[in-house]
């Protein structure tokens, strides 16, 4: 007949309260306990070794997290690229195409380290607990075999005495019982413990080489990505320094300097009445006004203008036409050359 719900209650209480006492008779040196030194041995590597894949997967986890939020950083940040980047400047269509596939880049990645060695990883960590549950059940079925044997041990010394035969049968049963489920268990463990410390060996280089091996290929193809973006700027840099992007009527416009002197009255007199225009005068040829010193590099983007160097000294002179002089240009010869062409007034200075 089945057991009521309370006896087992009792029963449990009963065999609880026997393995605290047992426990405590141990601990005090009352009692002796059955020692296995083979599996301490198994049960400290396998306490290091959960101990370690556990702090490789709370590390692995952070840092996927940490993926995918700069997977998410990465995409925003190409596209306000892409939006600043002006459809009419060189290169636009290859920008957004190496967006693109940017962002196809970090996508495979976060996933292959999602799928390939995140699961992996947990599949591998998630085996422990239920070990751990087995190797806790071997603990209270050893306590239990040797408080059965010790129990029986007393039996024997005080049935010796009042001859009862049937007390000593019966506990002999129940030490036989408790120590064939003690070594079931005990001989599994001896088995499991060491192959599973032995299986960390292949897992690791199987889960560190995917893991290696999809970072090398995502920073490999990444870094042909931005060597293309870099070529793209490289030509922007390049038009933007032949002028492709500068409108004269916009008045080039470096960063300010001090303001040119005055430009003179195109009425033909070489004479000026200004003092610092006087000045200016002295000792150079006929008809230039002043002398400028180049302090941007520019090249010029029509015929009539001229290229210089940072460095260039340029003779300011007089327009041959004054209806052609454009507000912000100067008329002027490169001294090195003699070359003769209009400039921006603002990537010089007077001297």
């Amino acid at each position: 007949m089945a057991e009521s719900k309370g006896a087992l209650i009792a029963k449990t209480v009963q065999k609880h309260a026997g393995r605290a006492k047992e426990k405590l008779l141990q601990n005090l040196g009352k009692v002796d306990r059955t020692l296995d030194d083979i599996f301490e041995e198994h049960l400290q590597n396998f306490n290091r070794q959960h101990q370690q894949s556990t702090r490789l997967q709370k590390e692995f986890n952070n840092y996927i997290r940490c993926i995918r939020a700069a997977q998410t950083a990465s995409k925003s940040l190409m596209e306000a690229i892409t939006e600043v980047y002006e459809s009419g400047w060189s290169g636009h269509d290859l920008l957004y195409v190496q967006a693109q596939n940017m962002e196809v880049l970090w996508q495979d990645f976060s996933h292959k380290l999602g799928d390939q060695v995140l699961i992996p990883l947990n599949t591998y960590t998630n085996q422990f607990p239920e070990v751990r549950k087995k190797i806790e059940k071997r603990g209270r079925k050893l306590v239990d075999y040797d408080s059965q044997r010790h129990s029986f041990q007393n039996l024997q010394a005080n049935a010796a005495k009042r001859r009862d035969d049937v007390k000593v049968t019966k506990g002999r049963e129940q030490l036989e019982e408790a120590k064939r489920t003690y070594e079931i268990l005990n001989s599994e463990l001896h088995d499991e413990l060491p192959a599973l410390y032995d299986s960390r060996v292949l897992f690791y280089v199987n889960n560190l080489q995917t893991l290696f091996s999809a970072e090398q290929v995502f920073h490999f193809e990444s870094s042909k990505v931005f060597a293309e973006l870099e070529a793209v700027t490289d030509k922007l840099a390049n038009d933007c320094q032949r002028g492709s992007y500068t409108k004269k009527a916009n008045n080039v416009s470096p960063p300010p300097l001090p303001a040119l002197p005055a430009a003179p009255a195109h009425n033909g007199n070489a004479a000026h009445t200004n003092t610092v225009q006087r000045a200016t005068l002295a000792g150079l040829p006929p008809g230039v006004l002043y002398r400028v010193r180049a302090t941007y590099r520019y090249t010029r983007e029509d015929s009539d203008e001229l290229s210089f160097e940072v460095g260039d000294i340029i003779r300011v002179v007089e327009y041959d036409d004054p209806d052609e002089q454009e507000e912000g240009w100067l008329m002027g010869i490169k001294e090195t050359t003699n070359e003769k062409g209009m400039f921006p007034a603002n990537f010089t200075r007077p001297i």
